[in-house]
């Protein structure tokens, strides 16, 4: 969270999260079991809200408590999608897609957070 970042629409961590949603939405979107469904969507949804709540907290010491929250979603989406695949809701291929995308997001808030720590140093 630079000087130049106003707005968590501006953070890339949160942009990338929700690209995460839309396609978690589109992968499980038909799947008939819906505590699965639902399940995976909120985790999903929880990664870019965890970080613009974040955002609008009082100080960076805070604000770093929500892109952790924001990374432990991300692991419970990658966890559905091995979960997903044993289930055959989304076969093999489509399950490394989404793994390789979670950890990506995740990559990008780990960044975002170091970035953060070391503002406040």
């Amino acid at each position: 969270m630079n000087n130049k970042v106003i707005r968590f629409e501006d953070l890339i961590a949160w942009q990338k999260a929700q690209d995460l949603t839309v396609k978690v939405y589109e992968t499980f979107g038909k799947i008939s079991d819906f505590a699965f469904r639902n399940q995976i969507r909120s985790a999903a949804i929880s990664v870019s809200n965890n970080i613009s709540e974040g955002f609008g907290s009082n100080s960076k010491k805070e604000f770093v408590r929500y892109p952790g929250i924001a990374k432990n979603s991300c692991n419970e989406v990658k966890s559905m999608c091995y979960l997903g695949q044993r289930l055959s809701y989304i076969d093999q291929a489509k399950k490394e897609e989404m793994i390789m995308f979670c950890e990506e997001v995740s990559k990008i808030i780990s960044g975002l957070i170091r970035s953060v720590l070391n503002q406040i140093k």
